[in-house]
């Protein structure tokens, strides 16, 4: 079989949660079933790392997909040129996005639908296309799977959906999230910290993550108990930045606040595994893998109660309202001042990250290719 895989946000170094979950997913199908030929389309020259093995055949298709325009022609006119070479059996588009002008089967992977709730929170151009084609892609899609049952009810209730039509298919965590010795942890804080406790946020800096609000929580939590503790956030800004800049500029203390920017993964499991606790507060979610990555890395999770993170992290989260300054910062005080709530949330966090495998990811990503293939 020929199956053609949009891997267009396979870019080194580059890899968002959708990239990760392309290439952790991709490594293990492609290896698994070497029967088949895998045709990666890329829109710009690729990296060898991501040629998984002898089966993929790797094609650059331009124009290069940096504006909805562009977006536009790729899917919707390079992408059928392309499928009239290499006659494909199946396209998988992990990223939601499929050609419309296409008759090869296709299966896309729609992690959330966050824009038709907060349509504010991106650009104009961004907010029109998502708006006009993802209830296009939808409906086109001959299967769909998303990343957790909250997404999936989701576009089930939104998008008119039948819900045999979907699977879901969870996030997995990478293997370097794990535990680190007290004096390794030490040496990250002096590095990092100037020997201080920190809380950490993994993600890029978008409004859903919800950063404004914690970080007016986090200036109430510094002025209430006096605590040396710093804040690291790991991740780059994207789409409407100016409200977190704002309200970062004007922080009582911003100096305990380290926006350090996107850097590698070994960097971020050591800072995570190092830190007080996660604070992943964000209003929305189709999934949440910073939780799972805490969980792997034994550290104790405080986490917003709403769409899919009380689904991913069950009992082993403390959740808070992510509307209410208020109700953030009382959950950093209890995390970070309850010892023994800490502890039983590092060890329930144990428990529920082993559910959550790449391995276990691709082989639910690989049936629903399988039923496409049944039909």
């Amino acid at each position: 079989m020929r199956i053609a895989v949009n891997t267009r946000l396979l870019i080194k170094d580059k890899l968002g949660g959708i990239g990760f979950f392309t290439c952790q997913t991709l490594k293990i199908i492609t290896r698994a079933h070497p029967e088949h030929t895998f045709y990666f389309i890329f829109d710009r020259d690729w990296d060898t790392e991501f040629i998984f093995s002898d089966n993929i055949i790797p094609v650059k298709v331009k124009p290069p997909t940096r504006h909805p325009i562009l977006w536009h022609i790729w899917f919707q006119y390079s992408i059928p040129r392309l499928f009239k070479k290499i006659k494909p059996d199946l396209f998988l588009s992990p990223d939601g996005f499929i050609s419309l002008h296409t008759n090869v089967p296709s299966l896309t992977v729609i992690h959330d639908i966050n824009f038709l709730h907060f349509p504010q929170d991106l650009p104009f151009s961004v907010r029109k296309y998502y708006l006009k084609y993802f209830p296009l892609f939808a409906k086109k899609a001959h299967r769909i799977s998303t990343v957790s049952e909250y997404s999936k009810k989701d576009m089930i209730e939104n998008y008119a959906l039948a819900p045999g039509k979907i699977d879901v298919v969870y996030n997995g965590v990478d293997s370097i999230f794990k535990p680190l010795a007290k004096e390794e942890q030490q040496k990250i804080r002096e590095k990092y910290s100037e020997g201080n406790p920190f809380f950490i946020f993994i993600g890029s800096l978008l409004p859903r993550k919800n950063l404004p609000r914690l970080f007016k929580a986090f200036d109430l939590f510094k002025r209430e108990t006096k605590s040396p503790h710093k804040l690291i956030l790991i991740g780059d800004p994207m789409h409407s930045f100016r409200e977190i800049d704002q309200t970062f500029s004007v922080m009582k203390f911003k100096k305990d606040v380290l926006l350090i920017g996107r850097v590698q993964r070994d960097e971020t499991a050591l800072l995570l595994a190092s830190s007080r606790a996660l604070l992943f507060v964000s209003y929305f979610e189709g999934f949440g893998i910073p939780l799972i990555e805490a969980f792997r890395s034994e550290v104790p999770v405080l986490a917003g109660n709403q769409t899919s993170l009380p689904e991913i992290g069950n009992d082993a989260a403390l959740y808070v309202d992510p509307f209410s300054v208020q109700s953030i910062k009382e959950g950093m005080i209890e995390i970070d001042q309850n010892k023994m709530l800490r502890e039983q949330l590092v060890s329930k966090g144990v428990t529920q990250g082993e559910k959550y495998t790449w391995d276990r990811s691709a082989g639910l990503l690989w049936k629903s290719i399988e039923k496409m293939l049944s039909v």
